[in-house]
């Protein structure tokens, strides 16, 4: 899907995402739990926050995989478990053991080189992480659950998505009607590509130890990484890959000491 526009992309997967997300709701009988968000201003505001910072994630990572930087979009999710870690210390006074300190200075000792070594600032991850972590800060903020809350934050992006795509369809820009029968069906499955993923995390962070929810996150920017490097050879010199060892050491101090913690406690 190359060819169409990042924001239309994720135009697409609002709206489609809403439609799903409202029939399984409205298959669960559980449409009543979006009300007590429109009965306080401090709930639905911080939804629609959650909404934007979380409509801002899909746009830049979208248009990051077009425009070829797969690479660096995988080191957004690296780096986000990390991020997590320095919103925590930063929002909500969580104090940072040893090995989460040096976690966190190895990969930033690793921007800094890809900023001084390779001479590129690498916005697209460091967006990617930021605001998926601020994302994951306003959810454990919010009183909702999982599929009531990512169903009130599709609505209230629902009206600038649809009026998007209705402007596009009027002006002949727009996907629909244009392309050929292949990219309908793909623009169609964004919906359920993206709610049923989010869906099941949200489901399986509740059933599964922290740790191993921990590691199963580097599996998708571990692929994603390894499809930038073998599919579409992406650029990846000696300082890139310093860089992103760092990174990688960080990650692996940060396991550690998760392990750890989580045995201490059992």
């Amino acid at each position: 899907m190359q060819s169409i526009s990042a924001l239309e992309l994720i135009a697409h997967r609002i709206v489609w995402s809403l439609l799903l997300l409202l029939a399984v709701m409205a298959g669960q009988k559980k449409l009543a739990e979006l009300a007590p968000a429109f009965a306080s201003g401090r709930l639905l505001g911080l939804n629609l926050l959650s909404s934007v910072v979380l409509a801002t994630n899909w746009t830049v990572y979208v248009w990051a995989v077009n425009a070829g930087h797969i690479l660096e979009s995988s080191l957004g999710y690296f780096l986000t478990p990390l991020c997590n870690v320095a919103l925590g210390y930063i929002f909500l006074h969580e104090r940072l053991r040893g090995l989460q300190w040096t976690a966190i200075a190895c990969a930033a000792l690793g921007v800094l080189l890809l900023l001084f070594g390779v001479g590129h600032f690498p916005w697209i991850a460091v967006t990617l992480a930021g605001t998926w972590s601020f994302y994951a800060l306003l959810k454990k903020k919010s009183a909702l659950g999982p599929l009531a809350g990512l169903t009130l934050e599709t609505l209230l992006l629902f009206p600038v998505a649809a009026a998007m795509l209705l402007w596009q369809t009027h002006t002949g820009k727009g996907a629909l009607g244009r392309v050929d029968a292949w990219h309908h069906v793909l623009v169609l499955s964004v919906g359920v590509v993206t709610a049923i993923p989010l869906l099941l995390f949200a489901y399986g962070a509740r059933r599964i130890r922290l740790a191993t929810l921990g590691l199963l996150q580097y599996l998708a920017p571990t692929a994603q990484f390894l499809i930038g490097l073998l599919v579409y050879h992406e650029a990846f010199d000696s300082g890139r890959l310093l860089a992103y060892a760092l990174i990688w050491c960080g990650l692996v101090l940060y396991s550690a000491d998760a392990f750890r913690t989580q045995r201490r406690a059992a």
